[in-house]
C-alpha cells in the first residue's frame, strides 16, 4: 500500500533534495507530495517540514501560508520529521533573529554555538557555523536509524543547536 508524504511548502526549504530522498528510501512504497496547502499536510500518512534560512524567516513565511495549525495536528497526530529550521520551529523559542518564538511543540529553545569553542579531541578551534561531515552516535534506539548503523557519517550546515 502506498502512503503519502506531504513536504510542507512554505516558500523556504530544500524541497527537491528532500523530496529525492525520501523518493530513493521508500522506492514504490511512497508517494511525496510537496505542498503549501494545509488540508493534505493534515491528510497525509507521514510529514516532513524542512527548512534553510532564518527562524524569523520561517515563522513569518509559515503564518503567512496558515500552515501553524496544519504542522500543530500533523505533529501530534503521526510520524513526523523536522529538518534544519523546520526542527528549530518546533520548539519555544529560537535565539536566532535577535530571538524568534517557535511552534512551542517541544520543550525547550535553541542557541547559537559558542564562538571560541574547541574541539575537545584536536584542541582545534570550532567554526560556526559548521559545516562539514561528522559521524553520529546514536545515544537511544528510534525508528528513525533503522538501517543506518552507528557513527554513520552526515553533512551537517548550522549554527544553532537544541
Amino acid at each position: 500500500m502506498t502512503q503519502q508524504i506531504a513536504v510542507v511548502d512554505y516558500g523556504m526549504g530544500n524541497l527537491r533534495s528532500v523530496t529525492k530522498a525520501l523518493e530513493h528510501v521508500g522506492g514504490g512504497a511512497v508517494k511525496v507530495r510537496v505542498t503549501s496547502d494545509p488540508k493534505v499536510v493534515r491528510d497525509a500518512a507521514r510529514v516532513v517540514f524542512p527548512g534553510q534560512g532564518a527562524m524569523g524567516d520561517c515563522m513569518r513565511a509559515l503564518h503567512q501560508h496558515e500552515l501553524v495549525d496544519a504542522i500543530t495536528g500533523a505533529m501530534r497526530a503521526v510520524p513526523f520529521l523536522g529538518v534544519c529550521v523546520g526542527f528549530q520551529a518546533l520548539f519555544h523559542e529560537s535565539e536566532e533573529d535577535g530571538g524568534t518564538r517557535g511552534l512551542g511543540l517541544c520543550g525547550g529553545h535553541v542557541e547559537r554555538f559558542a564562538d571560541g569553542k574547541l574541539d575537545e579531541r584536536t584542541g582545534k578551534r570550532l567554526k560556526v557555523p559548521h559545516m562539514g561531515w561528522n559521524q553520529v552516535e546514536q545515544v537511544k534506539p528510534h525508528p528513525l536509524w533503522s538501517g543506518i548503523d552507528n557513527h554513520t557519517r552526515f553533512y551537517f550546515v548550522h549554527g544553532y543547536h537544541v
